[in-house]
């Protein structure tokens, strides 16, 4: 099985990360993170939120510093209302356009374009629009809406990376402990669903719908 920098066919040094929500790339890509991470303990990340209300900005800090532990890295919140996106969106839009001018990231991490949460399919779109010529990779959240796809990509997981991601996503987020689907057992069963669906050697793995990649 490829490591993930024989996948995108060069050295990943830089890495963009982009969630709608303070959980959101915890949740899609945490355990595939600190996999990457494993691998290739220089590469840079540049960590963006675009919506963390009230106490959970400081959530959002807190746990992509942990997350991230010693790795270099650029953590940026911004304060857009959550569950309106489309009304802000051309000054969403402009947070695109300031990135796309000063980071040239060898892999992005962003929603999944069919995702029927408004926030993030307005990220997915902006993403595509902004890094045209990097390797993207889109990642699942679970939730009521019943809308996680086929994905194409897959990212074979410890069982120990699972653990350290499933304990950080509850320790991380007290302020998601009441909402009924936030549980270890949603993030466990994903995990061991995806690791079926590829027949992983550990049982487990994250999976992303990979639209475009250029082959070396």
């Amino acid at each position: 099985m490829k490591s993930l920098r024989e996948l995108v066919g060069r050295p990943v040094g830089s890495v963009l990360c982009l969630g709608a929500h303070s959980d959101d790339i915890e949740i899609g890509c945490g355990g595939t993170l600190l996999t990457l991470l494993a691998q290739a303990p220089g590469v840079r990340v540049h960590w963006i939120v675009l919506s963390a209300e009230s106490g959970r900005r400081d959530e959002a800090i807190q746990s992509a510093q942990t997350l991230l532990g010693g790795a270099e890295s650029k953590i940026q919140v911004c304060d857009f209302e959550d569950r309106y996106f489309p009304a802000h969106a051309a000054a969403i839009k402009r947070v695109f356009d300031d990135l796309s001018g000063s980071v040239a990231p060898d892999l992005v991490f962003t929603h999944y374009r069919e995702d029927l949460h408004q926030d993030h399919r307005l990220v997915a779109e902006l993403t595509w629009n902004t890094f045209r010529d990097h390797p993207i990779l889109e990642y699942e959240i679970p939730k009521y809406d019943g809308d996680l796809g086929r994905p194409n990509l897959f990212v074979e997981l410890s069982r120990s990376v699972c653990e350290s991601k499933v304990e950080h996503l509850l320790r991380a987020f007290p302020t998601q402990a009441g909402k009924p689907w936030y549980s270890a057992e949603t993030f466990r069963a994903l995990l061991r669903l995806r690791g079926i669906e590829c027949r992983s050697a550990s049982g487990y793995a994250e999976a992303f719908h990979a639209r475009k990649l250029l082959l070396w």
